[in-house]
């Protein structure tokens, strides 16, 4: 009888020590993410604003992409809100970055012939296919293409944390929201970013390099030196 008592005092006190633990990462996950946001609110500006920026390039972040090669709706905001930044001088220069890691799927080609269609010179258009995540977005813009300053267009739940990337790696980078509509699914994809947050907290801590780097870019020059990489190995 004794060491049954001893045994079920012990599954309680591991029981209470992994609640305690489970509400002690639970807090740390929102004390991180509200720093994240805190961070980079003040950087979040309109349209009208990012005119004053003089930035290097608008950076549009990848998304999904249909079986027939069309964007999501998520996507699809991302570019129009970024197209209309081009259109109204906000930079001359517009960086796609996205996954073009795998055989059959393409984002950033996808999201070139999008902004062509929609009167942007090709030259213009500069495309990371090894874009894989916020994270390495933002380290390849700086390191592959040399951007210092520039507009990051996506969803604003997205921006704070893409927004706190770029800065801690010492980009000066602001971000204009592209909610053009409602997203289904976006209570889930709210949880996954709180996550997601947590993690590039530490990511930029370390600053681990990217799947892939290669040679310099410049995103001053011509951005069809971009076209036609299908792998993204090649950069």
């Amino acid at each position: 009888m004794k060491n049954k008592r001893q045994k079920k005092h012990i599954c309680r006190n591991l029981l209470v020590a992994f609640l305690l633990v489970g509400v002690l990462c639970f807090l740390i996950a929102l004390t991180i993410n509200a720093y994240v946001k805190s961070c980079t609110e003040s950087y979040i500006i309109n349209a009208e604003d990012a005119v004053d920026v003089d930035a290097d390039c608008i950076l549009i972040l990848g998304a999904g992409v249909r079986d027939d090669n069309t964007p999501s709706h998520m996507l699809e905001d991302r570019l129009i809100v970024g197209i209309d930044l081009y259109d109204n001088t906000v930079s001359n220069r517009i960086l796609m970055s996205g996954d073009h890691g795998r055989k059959g799927y393409d984002e950033v080609n996808t999201m070139k012939s999008f902004a062509i269609s929609r009167g942007a010179s090709s030259e213009d258009i500069f495309m990371d296919h090894a874009g894989f995540s916020t994270y390495e977005s933002m380290y390849r813009a700086k390191e592959i293409f040399g951007v210092t300053k520039m507009i990051v267009v996506t969803q604003e739940y997205h921006l704070y944390r893409a927004l706190y990337i770029a800065r801690s790696l010492g980009i000066d980078a602001y971000g204009v929201s592209a909610d053009i509509r409602t997203y289904r699914g976006q209570e889930l994809r709210d949880i996954r970013e709180m996550v997601a947050r947590v993690k590039d907290f530490f990511y930029v801590i370390f600053s681990p390099e990217p799947t892939y780097l290669g040679e310099a870019i410049p995103i001053s020059g011509n951005g069809d030196i971009t076209n036609d990489q299908t792998e993204g190995n090649k950069q």
